[in-house]
């Protein structure tokens, strides 16, 4: 399959269909709010390093981790019962984002997180399509994760820790709470073992555009969450 290059004025792209066996589908473009509200509603998204042009993917398989699904188990429910941390919605983003470009990957160097992710998804925020978790010790910021949601899915793009289970309780309290809200699934993008754990599913590209499809037509909960959590602190 041929890589192909985005005109720069032109927000369309190839079929994900169109994809190489690795994913990649195509280079070039930018990273406007347009263009990436346009990628993730195809299920194509941003994914390179600051040694590369713009890269954009759509992988088969896809994996995707359905709120309801979550596992939660007995450990993590001994720290949740606890009450060591403490859980807030769309706060402190910047912080979020750039611990999780710092969080140390397994057999990585460097980040995908560059400048212009960040400053793109910054932007996103701003505007209200991307969210955070931000999970707090002792008002410490420990843990998190951020996205962006479109329709009732939620577009997962990382997470981070500091203190063992921070992440993992981002992510439970982010599952509860879209639940309510009729989401679908999370797009956790590409397989991993870690989330596989806490239930997460592989699919087939065919299979996850067809369930995006359905659930990218239903309203968007757009601008800040706080104002969809009755005003209730997590």
């Amino acid at each position: 399959m041929p890589v192909y290059q985005l005109n720069e004025k032109d927000f369309g792209f190839p079929h994900p269909s169109e994809s190489r066996d690795d994913g990649l589908l195509a280079v070039g473009g930018d990273l406007s709010v347009e263009r990436i509200i346009t990628a993730y509603s195809l299920g194509i998204f941003p994914w390179y390093d600051e040694e590369s042009p713009i890269l954009w993917w759509s992988p088969n398989p896809r994996l995707i981790l359905k709120p309801k699904n979550f596992i939660l188990r007995k450990s993590l429910k001994r720290v949740l019962n606890k009450g060591t941390f403490q859980v807030f919605f769309d706060r402190d983003f910047e912080s979020i984002i750039e611990n999780c470009a710092k969080s140390d990957r397994n057999d990585e160097e460097g980040t995908w997180i560059t400048q212009e992710m960040k400053d793109a998804y910054i932007q996103l925020y701003d505007q209200g399509w991307a969210h955070s978790v931000a999970v707090y010790h002792n008002e410490e910021l420990v843990g998190g994760l951020y996205g962006l949601s479109l329709g009732k899915v939620f577009f997962g793009e990382s997470m981070f820790f500091k203190k063992r289970d921070a992440s993992k309780v981002a992510l439970y309290y982010l599952c509860q709470e879209i639940e309510k809200w009729g989401f679908h699934f999370i797009d956790a993008q590409v397989e991993t073992d870690h989330l596989i754990s806490l239930g997460a599913e592989k699919i087939n590209r065919k299979e996850f555009l067809e369930k995006l499809e359905i659930a990218i037509e239903q309203p968007t909960c757009k601008g800040k969450w706080t104002q969809h959590l009755n005003d209730k602190k997590q």
